[in-house]
């Protein structure tokens, strides 16, 4: 079993609000887990209105696979552009048991 791991930082320039923040982050998370069937949640930074780090994994037996689906997740994101910007990306691959 190979389960990828992506973390996506957004950064929400205009964004005032936690409420604005949640609004971003609920439209993102709806869309990636609609079009690609993984787990999206968001990891951190979670007081702070301005930047939303997403945690999204992808469980698969073949660690190209997971790898080839996280860059298509990123790429998604990157072309929303709901409000937010795309600010760092990390990715790991973890073979599990």
């Amino acid at each position: 079993m190979v389960i990828g791991c992506l973390r996506i930082t957004l950064t929400l320039a205009e964004n005032r609000s936690l409420k604005g923040k949640r609004s971003v982050v609920r439209r993102v998370s709806e869309r990636v887990r609609h079009k690609f069937a993984v787990a999206v949640a968001e990891v951190d930074t979670l007081d702070d209105w301005t930047v939303a780090t997403l945690g999204i994994v992808c469980v698969s037996n073949d660690a190209r696979q997971s790898h080839t689906v996280l860059m298509k997740v990123r790429d998604f994101v990157e072309e929303l552009h709901i409000d937010s910007e795309l600010t760092d990306v990390e990715t790991e691959i973890v073979h599990a048991l």
